[in-house]
């Protein structure tokens, strides 16, 4: 098993595991909770732009 060499991928990835795991546990990030909207920003981005 190897990890990708693209940034957008790799971001999107860490994206839905936040997501997931948020959702199956009802997980309370409080101030963090902006984590998760700047990470599926960041993955559109670098997806958008080839990285």
């Amino acid at each position: 098993m190897t990890i990708t060499k693209s940034y957008g991928m790799l971001a999107l990835a860490i994206y839905l595991i936040l997501v997931g795991l948020i959702g199956v546990f009802n997980i309370n990030l409080g101030q963090l909770s902006v984590v998760v909207p700047l990470t599926a920003l960041a993955a559109g981005v670098l997806i958008l732009l080839g990285k």
